[in-house]
């Protein structure tokens, strides 16, 4: 016989979100909560992302919780470094005791007569008052569709799910996609290569990577509280001033970043043939921009082959690739950095709220969703980094932060009114969404020409936030009972 567990909160996910939340309940006094790992370690993405050359794209100061500073070595940390900071962060606060590992959601399914969530997993069942979803939006690997990749026998991996034990050295490798991981893997692994093919789709903008390591005087300075505090302040704020060109003087992304853009290409690639190929012909910022100071210089290298648009992997074969001028490629390893299922795949698990409605049906025509964390017909659910919550200008845990703000307040109402439930309104979700649609039609992520991972199938921008990050911090300050509905 199964036995089933109860609990006021379960978190699903043990990433920044999941411990951000769980640091959260702990705060407010609210212990009775676990949280689910699908995997068997803790720390999300920092942890499962540890292909060669993985790193934060965010200034590590402000890539932190605000409640945990932590003495960084560099300003943007390495994945090893990201990893035991998380790692720290269970341990100082116990939440080990609180976490099940290896323990995957299957399915969640609202019970109206008791106000609690059914949690099915393959570890028992569960039931709780409430559910944080703190799965992420980058968790979910996206592989393509390549005829004949299940035939070939060299390796076949995603940087998602890297294997340590694979020696790329002396071996043939071609990697699909030069999106941000492909941009911090290939320069780590270009001197180990035979040789490199890289597939790119769609060319990205590449800006210096400001890096910075911290001298031992400055590490011992910033265990001050306060000039640590000055330092994050100061990076949110020249970070948080770049959205003003997203949206506001998008002549500041011509005049300014494209032309920083191109001297960089200019500089690191000498073949202009290579330099055409890998110049976007679309708005800079439209899609993800990525820093580096070394992916450029590393496609310049004899030993890497790349494949435009125009020439794609039609079908794997058992010893290599076929491209779409025929080419036959031979292959020891096939790696895809073809990134997540971040807008259409975002919840992993089928969730079904009240009058059986599955969320799958809700979002049939795109993932929508009331400050991007509450759904109508859907009570005491909440997700972090939700639909239209992400930003591509600042540090997404400043807005899982703003987030836990308002869950935290839902909880509050719900118990300080001696009720059992909230959900939002659904008549103030969708004038939400539609603000934030209409709204989103002035930033480059829509008007900016390019198709991108922010986009879901229906080709609204789904994984963007278009305001700046302090409007979205007003606004989750606090749980609006005119827009809610207590149960």
């Amino acid at each position: 016989m199964t036995t089933e567990h109860q609990y006021k909160v379960v978190i699903i996910g043990t990433g920044f979100g999941g411990i951000a939340a769980a640091l959260r309940l702990k705060a407010a006094g609210i212990d009775d909560f676990r949280l689910l790992e699908r995997r068997a370690f803790l720390g999300g993405t920092w942890a499962q992302n540890h292909y060669p050359g993985a790193a934060v794209d965010v200034q590590s100061p402000l890539y932190s919780l605000s409640s945990e500073p932590n003495d960084w070595t560099e300003m943007f940390a390495k994945q090893s470094e990201l990893r035991a900071y998380t790692a720290n962060i269970i341990e100082k606060h116990r939440l080990v005791e609180h976490c099940i590992v290896s323990c995957e959601v299957k399915s969640l399914q609202w019970l109206g007569s008791q106000q609690r969530w059914q949690i099915n997993t393959t570890q028992g069942d569960f039931k709780a008052q409430f559910v944080i979803n703190a799965s992420g939006p980058l968790s979910q690997a996206k592989f393509p569709h390549l005829p004949g990749l299940e035939q070939f026998k060299g390796r076949c991996l995603h940087t998602n799910q890297w294997d340590d034990a694979v020696d790329l050295t002396g071996k043939r490798v071609a990697i699909i996609g030069t999106g941000a991981s492909a941009a911090q893997l290939i320069p780590a692994v270009v001197d180990q290569v035979k040789s490199l093919d890289v597939f790119q789709r769609t060319p990205h903008w590449v800006m210096p990577r400001p890096d910075y390591v911290f001298k031992p005087w400055q590490r011992r300075l910033l265990k001050y509280a306060l000039l640590q505090k000055l330092l994050r302040t100061v990076i949110y704020l020249g970070l948080e001033s770049r959205f003003i060109a997203f949206k506001y003087l998008p002549l500041m992304l011509k005049l300014y970043a494209e032309p920083t853009a191109r001297r960089l290409l200019k500089r690191q690639i000498k073949s202009p043939s290579l330099r055409d190929a890998v110049t976007p012909d679309y708005t800079i910022g439209c899609k993800r921009i990525i820093l580096s100071n070394t992916y450029l210089a590393a496609l310049d290298q004899p030993q890497v082959c790349l494949h435009s648009k125009d020439d794609p992997i039609v079908r794997i074969t058992p010893t290599g690739a076929v491209t779409h001028t025929g080419r036959e490629i031979e292959l020891d390893v096939l790696i895809c950095a073809t990134g997540y299922q971040a807008t259409d795949g975002l919840i992993p698990y089928e969730i079904v709220g009240e009058g059986g409605q599955s969320l799958t049906e809700t979002w049939a025509d795109y993932p929508r969703a009331y400050l991007g964390t509450t759904v109508p017909n859907f009570p005491n659910f909440f997700l972090l980094s939700g639909p239209n919550s992400g930003v591509g200008h600042t540090s997404a845990v400043f807005i899982i932060e703003s987030q836990l703000n308002y869950v935290l307040d839902c909880f509050r109402q719900v118990d300080g009114a001696g009720m059992q439930s909230i959900v939002v309104r659904a008549e103030r979700e969708a004038e939400y969404t539609a603000r934030i649609h209409k709204m989103m039609t002035k930033t480059v992520w829509h008007w900016g020409g390019c198709q991108s991972w922010y986009q879901s199938a229906s080709g609204k921008v789904i994984a963007m936030f278009p305001a700046f990050s302090t409007t979205f911090w007003r606004w989750t300050r606090r749980a609006k009972l005119h827009d809610h509905q207590l149960r």
